[in-house]
């Protein structure tokens, strides 16, 4: 009887671990995936990739913009060069502005990510679900924390941005068509775009120098439209990167540790530099017109871009979370409505519902 309790005990203990474990994806197990991920792309979109010059099965690089509520997906043309194919409106971000920091914060991430075939999960409890692959070696250096954040459908995010099921099947399946063969693809995730006007308004933000860091990597892309060689060293990205001429040693990143010896690709260096020093100074310029700065805290939770606000009525509501709590210590209570309708008070900094979701992604 003791035997046949523990036995039914260790069944059940395995059952549940295998309920955890996550999908295999992309098909690699034996059952047959879901039609939904094995959708051909529309005429409608392979007719623009055939006027744009792009091969159906093409490399592809992902870039996201948090403020503007954004999604872009560009293809490798015939050139070899990055094209934007097409612009998604994002349904839905949660958090503020700013990196994803520690799980339950219910940031987006930022940052320069790699997504490879075992992260696209085509049997996702939200549609269809591709998972950026936070925490990144920057993120791990800098002692950041989170897991499963996703760009996914059902437009409904935790730490994710999450499109619509129709935007999510096509951009699944350029990406599931520019892996076959391929070992990964790029994504991008910035607070807004990075221009010199964007930092001007946001230049009192605690993040300040995170973001500048990142747009080292958006100018060696918008002015080459090649995909940025990413590094981390230092506890920081380092961009193109590559050995001095002559140099004996191949070069060697450690994360947290000191950056060895190199150069910027001279190809791409040239371009970058003459696209910051100009962006550097129409910066100088608008703070010397002063021009006005925002607050660092929006008071709302994530965003959703302005085409969807009349079908997704109440998604964006007043913030349950304050990431950067630390720099404010100052701030009072902010009101926001329960799920009963009832205008309670609560503080900034507590997560009152499920932030990252933590399984069944």
């Amino acid at each position: 009887m003791i035997r046949a309790t523990v036995v039914r005990a260790l069944v059940l203990m395995a059952a549940f671990a295998a309920a955890l474990t996550p999908v295999t994806c992309l098909g690699e197990d034996s059952n047959p995936l879901p039609p939904r991920a094995t959708k051909e792309l529309t005429p409608e979109l392979l007719s623009l990739l055939r006027q744009k010059k792009m091969p159906k099965h093409s490399p592809i690089l992902v870039r996201i913009f948090k403020e503007e509520a954004e999604l872009e997906v560009w293809n490798q043309d015939t050139t070899g060069h990055f094209q934007l194919l097409k612009t998604y409106p994002i349904c839905r971000w949660s958090g503020d502005l700013g990196p994803k920091l520690h799980e339950g914060d219910r940031q987006a991430p930022e940052g320069f990510y790699t997504v490879t075939p075992e992260l696209m999960n085509p049997n996702s409890n939200f549609y269809l679900a591709i998972n950026t692959g936070f925490p990144n070696s920057f993120d791990k250096a800098n002692d950041r924390h989170g897991s499963l954040l996703m760009i996914h459908g059902d437009c409904s995010s935790s730490g994710c941005y999450a499109m619509t099921d129709e935007q999510i099947s096509e951009i699944y399946s350029l990406a599931r068509d520019s892996l076959l063969g391929r070992p990964s693809f790029q994504v991008q995730a910035y607070p807004f775009r990075l221009t010199p006007a964007n930092l001007a308004r946001h230049r009192t933000h605690p993040q300040l120098a995170f973001w500048k860091m990142l747009k080292i990597g958006n100018d060696h892309f918008e002015a080459t439209h090649l995909e940025p060689k990413v590094d981390v060293c230092d506890r920081r990205y380092v961009f193109d990167a590559q050995a001095a001429p002559n140099s004996p040693n191949p070069l060697v990143f450690n994360p947290t540790g000191k950056c060895p010896a190199f150069v910027v690709n001279p190809k791409i260096a040239r371009r970058a530099l003459e696209k910051q020093r100009a962006d550097e100074v129409e910066y100088a310029r608008l703070l010397e017109d002063d021009a006005p700065a925002v607050p660092i805290y929006t008071g709302l939770d994530g965003g959703m871009n302005e085409v969807f606000l009349a079908r997704f009525p109440g998604r964006v509501t007043l913030a349950k979370v304050l990431p950067y709590a630390s720099y404010l210590p100052q701030l009072p209570p902010i009101p926001w409505v329960d799920n009963d309708g009832s205008l309670t008070s609560k503080w900034f900094g507590i997560c009152f519902e499920g932030c990252e979701v933590t399984i069944g992604w």
